[in-house]
């Protein structure tokens, strides 16, 4: 069953993101850890941004189309310089956060490895690029992470769950006076103007008696709490956002609000410990200005944390892929976002109720709830068999609507979501609290968006993981599912698909066992990704393997399956490279048909690229002649043959990719071919790769004569 992913602990001191955003300026700094094998970044340090904006950020997929995960999978810096370029090449980030702020993001690397990144933003007044000491200070912040997460790695301290990013308080210039601490206080009470002060999490850390009498609410009641929260007339989400804006951009900021009969001015200051407002009568001038203007609503309204919140699920499950992907998304986004202490997603399968993913609940209460039959009376069952949510403030309440039910979570309030889609169900999501949890309307309806959001993403899910079941299951019943065993071979085969579409295109590899002393290795790669091309790829690997086992050589056999596709008139082309290896004479005799090259790996490491005379690609001219190469494969040689995804990237010229290929494999360890395959492909996969890729490694025993 399914857990709670855990968060990784973090062997990161304040000081070091604290001396970073202090040297360079920024208002803002994030840390995020990888851990080892996970493709998940996870935030650990926080620096001026509360957690109810950071929320959406404690998770970061590496592939999730972030500036810091781009910057860690490329291992560079990116820098945002504005937000029109924000919005236009990260738009979930730009919905999300729609302020003015520049933004660095930067890896954290040792070698080879990945450790995590950071996040920095500046106010739009900054330089239009970062300066050589503010990228020294990036660089060496990054560099001693590094270190010291290497360091704790090495000395047996692997990375440990922690329930929370720390968020690092503002260092003030100076230790407060006293004296001057009064003398202040003094000072804003004999104000004839109100003025109170938030902290970055929005709530009020000192109203002063003129703020008191003008907003119409006791500083006892205020304190600790944020206005929105306490003040009826301020729960539009314009405050709560333009509160955000002043602490993301860390601009000044102007809003108008309608208390009673009267009209204020609230003018809000931010740096990075807080918002200082203040707030005055509204004149005959600023009633005619074009101040933004909060109006007293008759009902509820939603906040703009749950707004942004909603927007930013709905935008991240959007460019979710599978199920997995979306319920695991789906989890890390809710407990953080939404406020809840616990929350588990169910889905419909065969007529039950499975737990597909939890948070906050541990896996033994859980197991007691999982598979439910439809016909169970559980608040869950009855979300999804009659659609409609529940709510329950209460134990109480909940034990009114299901008698049988037992305090078993420690919670005190739950919401119980139907995920439909079409009339169609397809599971449950709920939501436990804490604390006691009102449900006020305009909550319930965010809820209820969120619920219509997650079942939309998780039917569009499960469509896709369908057809990428059935897309495997075509491509691996067209390739060998094992390679035969020739003696005095070795040989590993690895296949992998593009990053995007079905999983499913022509690539592929064949060994055939021709004699006691010979064997034929092809490779070959179809143009196109799609089930007409692994259509095709089948036709032409069953070619290849006939004629090899008919003991012709690898000219005639790319002649004999050149003449196949013609014949068959298809408009797709196959490029292939053919491999006779003789172990009596130790020679290996190779043909292409526009393929990329082999590669010969010497005994001693030495790696020769095999350019061979083109010829022209299967299916193009149906008289073609392929020439064969003669090359000697002493004992201890490896042969790899690839297709052109493994060398392929975007802006790079493919001559020094296949450079570096050889490269890598001259130096790699070859004693296991299997572990030597996997890391070439891991070396050249770096990032996404749009083209599928195709591997196949040979090896002559070493002994063999």
């Amino acid at each position: 069953m399914p857990s709670g992913a855990a968060e990784p602990g973090v062997y990161l001191p304040d000081a070091l993101l604290a001396d970073v955003v202090r040297s360079t300026g920024a208002s803002v700094g994030l840390a995020y850890v990888l851990a080892p094998g996970d493709r998940m970044l996870h935030l650990v340090l926080a620096s001026g941004a509360p957690r109810e904006i950071t929320a959406p950020w404690t998770r970061i997929p590496l592939d999730g189309a972030i500036p810091v995960g781009d910057a860690v999978l490329q291992g560079r810096l990116i820098w945002l310089s504005s937000q029109e370029e924000i919005a236009r090449r990260y738009p979930r980030l730009g919905i999300v956060l729609p302020y003015e702020f520049m933004l660095a993001a930067a890896p954290i690397t040792s070698g080879t490895v990945s450790w995590g990144g950071i996040i920095l933003m500046w106010p739009v007044w900054h330089a239009p690029q970062l300066d050589p000491a503010e990228q020294d200070a990036i660089s060496g912040c990054c560099s001693r992470a590094a270190n010291l997460l290497q360091e704790a790695t090495a000395g047996g301290h692997p990375l440990q769950p922690v329930r929370e990013p720390r968020l690092i308080p503002a260092a003030h210039p100076r230790k407060a006076d006293p004296t001057q601490a009064l003398a202040a206080l003094s000072f804003a009470e004999r104000l004839p103007v109100g003025c109170c002060s938030l902290d970055l999490s929005g709530k009020v850390t000192y109203i002063n008696s003129a703020a008191t009498e003008l907003v119409g609410a006791g500083a006892a009641s205020l304190l600790g709490k944020r206005p929105w929260e306490v003040l009826l007339w301020l729960q539009d989400p314009l405050f709560e956002d333009r509160y955000r804006a002043a602490v993301i951009s860390r601009k000044p900021t102007w809003l108008m609000a309608k208390a009673d009969h009267k009209e204020l001015l609230f003018q809000l200051y931010p740096d990075d410990s807080g918002v200082s407002i203040h707030i005055t009568p509204s004149t005959e001038h600023t009633t005619e200005s074009a101040f933004p203007t909060v109006r007293p609503s008759p009902t509820e309204s939603i906040g703009a944390a749950a707004l942004y919140h909603l927007t930013h699920l709905a935008t991240a499950l959007a460019e979710a892929v599978g199920v997995r992907d979306v319920v695991d998304l789906a989890a890390d986004q809710i407990v953080p976002a939404f406020g809840p202490k616990a929350m588990a997603l169910l889905t419909v399968e065969e007529g039950r109720l499975c737990i597909a993913t939890y948070r906050g609940y541990d896996a033994e209460l859980m197991a007691r709830f999982d598979a439910d039959p439809m016909t169970s009376r559980t608040p869950a069952v009855y979300a999804i068999t009659t659609g409609e949510a529940s709510f329950y403030s209460t134990f109480d309440d909940l034990k009114r609507a299901y008698p049988p039910a037992v305090h078993q979570d420690g919670m005190a309030s739950w919401a119980f979501l139907p995920l439909i889609v079409s009339g169609r169900p397809v599971g449950s999501l709920v939501l436990a609290y804490e604390l006691h949890h009102p449900f006020p309307s305009a909550e319930r309806a965010i809820l209820n968006s969120l619920a219509g959001v997650i079942a939309q993403a998780l039917d569009r899910a499960r469509l896709y993981d369908a057809k990428h079941t059935l897309a495997h299951t075509l491509q691996t019943g067209l390739l060998p599912q094992t390679l035969p065993r020739v003696p005095g071979l070795d040989s590993a085969a690895r296949y992998r698909p593009a990053s995007y579409g079905l999983d499913i295109g022509g690539d592929f590899y064949d060994m055939i066992h021709c004699t006691p002393t010979t064997a034929i290795a092809a490779i070959g790669d179809v143009q196109g990704h799609n089930t007409t091309a692994a259509a095709l790829m089948g036709q032409v690997r069953t070619a290849v393997h006939a004629h090899a086992t008919a003991g012709v050589m690898p000219g005639d056999i790319l002649a004999r399956t050149n003449h196949l596709l013609a014949d068959l008139n298809r408009d797709l082309f196959v490029s292939c490279l053919i491999a006779h290896l003789d172990l009596d004479s130790g020679r290996a005799q190779l043909a292409t048909a526009g393929h990329p090259p082999a590669l010969l790996r010497h005994p001693g490491g030495r790696t020769d690229t095999l350019h061979l005379p083109p010829g022209p690609l299967l299916g193009v001219a149906p008289d073609a002649v392929y020439p064969t190469v003669e090359v000697t494969f002493p004992p201890g040689a490896v042969l790899a043959l690839y297709t052109d995804g493994l060398v392929e990237r975007p802006g790079a010229d493919i001559g020094d990719t296949t450079t570096s290929l050889a490269s890598f494999l001259s130096t790699a360890q070859a004693d296991d071919l299997e572990d030597l395959a996997d890391n070439l492909i891991r070396a050249q996969h770096t990032q996404a790769s749009h083209d599928d890729t195709a591997l196949l490694l040979i090896r002559r025993h070493p002994g063999s004569p």
